[in-house]
């Protein structure tokens, strides 16, 4: 689908790219030419996928430890990413969730969401802005969000409330940094199943016929994202700013992904709860 280089020259730092969607980027842009960042808090796992993009596409990829919630360690990360040469592309893809009923969210459970979700996608956002400008550098920073930005998702509304709040970062910076020529855009993606998002979104007990219920009958496949991805941070994508894509199948016309919750029994959640990490209850 594309040239062999689009991304050719292209430094990339995708945050929470050691695994799931992050790393099938990671290694799609990796694959079209690009220099690769990749952060995350877990050091053995971004070493891995490292090695793994390094041996596929003799690649140039950098692992930076960085929990995203501090940023001291955000500031740590971009300075190893701008060293030598500016930072092109900044892809926020780190981000935490799982299902609870509003009215049981302690205050640390939705700061255990909202901080890597939000706030860290900000600290990134501001600190390679910052460095871009002053630089007078051009860049652009992918956001991927959720179709919860449009319907609003049950269940997970700190999620929700952090993903529509980036669209709005999103289409905000297109205007102020536009004419600085930095581009914003994002992708809400519908079901791209990971490990990760299985374990604390679709728990045992959920209704499993959600992905037949899709338009079109199935779950988005990770390269399927990549190749989005890989096109908007691309300069072929280049007059476009401030957009958000939707890649679901045409699923959230139909529902918001959440209903099934709606008939769980009170034991249900309290197996949930119980299975989640501790201090998030």
């Amino acid at each position: 689908m594309f040239e062999k280089g689009l991304l050719a020259g292209k430094r990339i730092l995708v945050t929470g790219g050691g695994s799931g969607l992050g790393a099938a980027m990671g290694r799609r842009f990796a694959e079209l030419g690009a220099e690769l960042f990749i952060c995350g808090r877990r050091q053995a796992m971004l070493e891995a996928t490292a090695d793994q993009i390094r041996a596929d596409f003799g690649a140039k990829v950098t692992p930076i430890r960085c929990d995203v919630r501090l940023g001291a360690d955000v500031e740590a990360m971009l300075d190893i990413a701008f060293h030598g040469a500016p930072l092109d592309v900044l892809v926020n893809n780190a981000a935490a969730t799982f299902i609870a009923q509003s009215a049981q969210l302690s205050f640390r459970a939705a700061d255990a969401i909202l901080a890597p979700t939000l706030h860290g996608a900000l600290y990134c956002t501001l600190g390679a802005g910052k460095r871009w400008i002053e630089g007078r550098h051009r860049g652009v920073v992918l956001s991927i969000l959720s179709t919860s930005t449009i319907t609003g998702r049950a269940f997970t509304v700190p999620s929700a409330m952090a993903k529509s709040a980036l669209l709005a970062m999103t289409r905000s910076l297109a205007v102020e940094w536009g004419p600085k020529g930095i581009r914003t855009v994002a992708i809400a993606p519908g079901a791209f199943p990971t490990p990760g998002a299985a374990g604390q979104l679709r728990p045992e007990g959920r209704d499993e016929g959600w992905a037949l219920r899709n338009p079109l009958g199935r779950v988005g496949e990770h390269r399927e994202l990549a190749d989005l991805a890989s096109f908007l941070i691309s300069d072929a994508a280049g007059y476009i700013n401030g957009e958000m894509v939707v890649q679901d199948g045409g699923a959230h016309l139909r529902s918001s992904g959440a209903e099934d919750l709606l008939q769980w029994s009170e034991a249900q959640w309290e197996k949930v709860r119980a299975a989640r990490p501790k201090g998030t209850g």
